[in-house]
């Protein structure tokens, strides 16, 4: 119940965290032989990065299901847990379209009648639409309660889904889609997202087909299927749409977020090595599965840094050096994490280059100037001491020290990656 009223605040509270864009759209559809009202709903940073393009979220039921998915995507792009997306809620209240739309045959389970126009002008029609008017990245996602969760579910069973994942909130199932649905999932071979959610005050005649579907669906073990199932105590038919939309969404998009403890502990830290091929891998899953190409997390190298000293694997620091060259060229990240390495390695001197290095450069995070040259006059104390005459003495090594004046400094690309993501500074105030 706690959690269910801090989503309702924070829905109510949705202007305080975006500034989204709403434009209300009419389509003229020659497959419904009628215009249709449609609502959308672009990203705050839509047109400051006019390069950018971003998933598609299809809301059946617009009329009541747009709100709060705007909420919840809004708060979630605020702490950088979820990605923006491209909302487009299709209205069907106005004129009591919404059981017309989703009509099925009763023996086939089949669209039907105005069903099949429905069907047919979502997926012929209105994504074609939005993809030729709007940056769109090629990942598209679905919604739907009851009737339209239910009727959403039938675009699995074409050949070559339109969608890549579902959000199914207490479907009422067409007939034979308990025992249908999961064989469908089990056979198609691109990666899908499915979710469903019911509780235990859900209509009980739904509620048992919904539980037989997840009790088949449960049983396909595949790769490619990323299979949910939310059964809420204490909530209704209608107050379970308010825990699901965030438990989807999150699961949805779970490669997205930051590097959490539970994600360290469990995936990361029990690794013998390939800390920073892990974490090149996992932004690399964010670009191929949303289109989504994003600097690394500063959250994320600091991460792939603890685990590196955990397991004293300082080799790994230098690959990891070069992955912050790439994406925060003009900061002294790249600079710092090779003096960790030579201090690790006890090669003071190495490491007094390169935090005098890292001194030349912009800061970032947590990582200031006075930080740098703390760490290399401290070091500097372990140096070879000079002979009278301001030279080394007898047997002792040459150190070639830098200092802040005349360190070398790197030529870096003009801009660094752009990104909306909040800073540590951000979420702390």
């Amino acid at each position: 119940m706690k959690k269910l009223l801090l989503f309702v605040i924070f829905i109510c509270s949705n202007a305080i965290f975006s500034q989204n864009q709403k434009v209300i759209d009419t389509i003229a559809s020659q497959k419904l032989n009628e215009d249709r009202e449609i609502v959308i709903g672009l990203p705050p940073s839509y047109e400051k990065h006019p390069n950018q393009k971003y998933p598609i979220l299809l809301l059946l039921d617009g009329d009541f299901l747009f709100d709060p998915f705007q909420g919840a995507l809004s708060y979630g792009y605020y702490w950088d847990d979820l990605p923006e997306v491209i909302i487009v809620g299709v209205s069907q209240n106005k004129n009591n379209e919404r059981e017309t739309d989703c009509m099925v045959d009763e023996t086939t389970g089949l669209p039907s009648e105005k069903g099949e126009q429905f069907f047919e002008f979502l997926g012929m029609e209105l994504i074609p639409y939005i993809q030729k008017n709007f940056r769109t990245a090629p990942f598209k996602m679905i919604a739907g309660l009851d009737t339209t969760a239910g009727f959403l579910n039938l675009y699995l069973y074409k050949d070559n889904p339109v969608f890549d994942a579902y959000i199914s909130m207490s479907p009422e199932l067409p007939a034979g889609m308990e025992e249908q649905l999961p064989d469908r999932l089990s056979a198609i071979t691109k990666p899908l997202f499915y979710y469903q959610s019911s509780a235990d005050g859900d209509v009980k005649k739904m509620r048992n087909r919904i539980i037989a579907l997840d009790a088949a669906a449960n049983k396909i073990k595949k790769e490619t299927l990323n299979y949910r199932f939310d059964d809420f105590k204490g909530a209704s038919h209608y107050s379970l749409v308010l825990n699901s939309i965030p438990s989807a969404l999150y699961q949805i998009f779970s490669v997205y977020q930051p590097i959490s403890t539970v994600e360290f502990n469990e995936k990361i830290a029990p690794l013998t090595s390939g800390y920073v091929d892990y974490l090149t891998k996992k932004y690399d899953v964010i670009e191929k599965a949303f289109a989504l190409k994003l600097p690394i997390r500063l959250n994320d190298f600091k991460a792939i840094e603890a685990a590196i000293l955990k397991n004293k694997a300082y080799d790994e620091f230098d690959k990891l050096a070069q992955l912050a060259r790439k994406n925060y060229p003009k900061s002294m990240l790249a600079d710092y994490e090779l003096g960790q390495m030579w201090e690790k390695k006890g090669d003071n001197a190495k490491a007094v280059k390169s935090y005098l290095s890292a001194f030349q450069r912009e800061e970032i995070g947590d990582l200031t100037k006075d930080m740098m040259i703390e760490r290399a006059d401290e070091l500097k104390k372990s140096l070879p001491k000079k002979g009278k005459n301001g030279k080394p003495g007898k047997e002792e090594p040459v150190v070639e020290e830098a200092t802040p004046t005349d360190a070398p400094v790197e030529t870096t690309p003009t801009d660094t990656p752009a990104t909306d993501t909040p800073t540590e500074e951000k979420k702390q105030e």
